[in-house]
């Protein structure tokens, strides 16, 4: 029986539909609350306010210390291809209340830490394990479920999350460690857990359709098959089968290009300062002219989540990350002109902001919700191992050269080659239930 994708593929025109938003904006704010309180989110926000109280209880190096995300990010590697599965088989509701109470008992389990680092680095890779649902995987899936007009501005809500990590956590932690010692940061960590999302998720993660189904009828909107990615198996939902994905062209294009990217944005972003005070600046200049990389991330965000709902999300895509290179040519040429490096400052946080956002869209869009958490799983898996790897590399760069023109002619390439891969995907499919 031909069906069409679970997307609207007309245009759903300049304005904004608020049907969905009165409809949704419960999922949405469990959606928020997840991303920001998720295993990843919380720890890598949370880690540099950790590591003084560490370094001070067991002797450990900063130095030693820092590869503890890199465990964790391996952990989300290899736990982001399970969950996947997990959401379609069980449902999204029952593996994240799991998976939230489980990674508020690896919270506390932390703080009985002692002996060699190795424990440190061991215990990050299966906390990731425990957080498994908390993924960003989980969250987007269950957005797509209830956005279809309005599913780039609900993702780049969602995924904002992070900024709320971003902004909530440093404080926080450091004012506990200081007045409770190291452990009371991981337990102030269980308790964002606990305390926040969990109560959410139990109230309020649930399918359009739950309440329509009860009473017989299809669920809205966009007929997404009622509880399916929620309660239950997502036979209902249409797009390519797993297998499918994999051997498609076009998820590996979109794959490897979006991998590019992020690497390219983790260089800026973990070099952003240094390369700042390669061109003259002082320590204090430095910092305040990269603060404003966050203003254009959330604002780039939400334009570009805004705009591919509205234009074919591939060409967005490409100028919100073509910016960004520009961005890098900038810092190349600007010498000490501050209002040269502010600008390509907001250029490459433009991107920054887009990308993770233009991800979960872009699989949805060209590959549907039929098998989305275990072919974003996939998605994740390789931005976040290019994520692991990218640090090494970079170092390397350093090392041989002695300046960031290295980085930034890589990251100018990455930027520029990944940009102009998202434009092969082509027109939006039409879907099947035998596809």
């Amino acid at each position: 029986m031909q069906a069409t994708s679970t997307i609207n593929t007309t245009s759903a025109g300049a304005a904004l539909d608020p049907t969905e938003f009165k409809l949704g904006w419960r999922a949405l704010l469990v959606a928020v609350a997840g991303v920001a309180t998720s295993v990843n989110a919380t720890l890598l926000y949370g880690f540099s306010a950790m590591l003084g109280p560490l370094e001070k209880a067991f002797g450990w190096t900063r130095a030693e210390l820092q590869p503890a995300i890199t465990f964790l990010f391996l952990g989300a590697i290899l736990s982001s291809q399970v969950v996947g599965w997990l959401n379609q088989r069980y449902g999204l509701r029952k593996v994240t209340l799991l998976s939230l109470a489980a990674l508020s008992c690896g919270f506390l389990l932390l703080t009985q830490l002692h002996g060699s680092v190795w424990s440190l680095y061991l215990a990050f890779m299966v906390i990731a394990w425990a957080g498994l649902g908390t993924l960003q995987v989980t969250w987007t899936n269950l957005v797509n479920l209830w956005y279809e007009r309005n599913r780039g501005l609900a993702l780049a809500i969602t995924l904002s999350g992070t900024g709320i990590a971003a902004i909530v956590m440093p404080p926080l932690v450091t004012k506990v460690a200081e007045s409770w010692g190291w452990q009371g940061g991981f337990v102030a960590m269980a308790l964002m857990s606990s305390l926040i999302a969990m109560p959410l998720v139990a109230l309020w993660m649930r399918a359009p359709g739950d309440a329509a189904l009860a009473a017989g009828g299809n669920g809205q909107p966009g007929n997404s098959g009622g509880s399916a990615g929620v309660a239950g198996p997502a036979a209902a939902l249409t797009g390519l089968s797993f297998r499918a994905g994999l051997r498609s062209a076009k998820f590996w294009r979109c794959n490897i290009g979006l991998t590019l990217v992020v690497s390219a944005i983790l260089g800026i972003v973990t070099n952003g300062v240094p390369i700042l005070r390669e061109r003259g600046m002082s320590a204090m200049e430095a910092g305040q002219i990269f603060s404003s990389f966050g203003i254009s991330l959330i604002l780039g965000r939400v334009v570009v989540g805004y705009l591919v709902d509205r234009l074919w999300a591939p060409g967005v895509a490409a100028v919100a990350l073509l910016l960004p290179a520009v961005g890098c040519v900038l810092f190349g040429l600007a010498g000490g002109s501050v209002p040269l490096l502010v600008l390509a400052t907001l250029l490459v946080g433009i991107g920054a902001g887009a990308e993770f956002d233009l991800a979960a869209f872009l699989v949805a869009r060209f590959f549907g919700l039929r098998e989305y958490g275990r072919l974003f799983g996939v998605h994740l898996g390789l931005i976040t191992l290019g994520s692991s790897l990218s640090p090494l590399l970079f170092g390397a760069m350093y090392k041989m050269t002695g300046s960031y023109v290295a980085l930034l002619v890589y990251c100018t390439i990455c930027f520029t080659v990944g940009a102009l891969m998202l434009l092969t995907l082509g027109r939006y499919p039409v879907f099947t239930h035998k596809d």
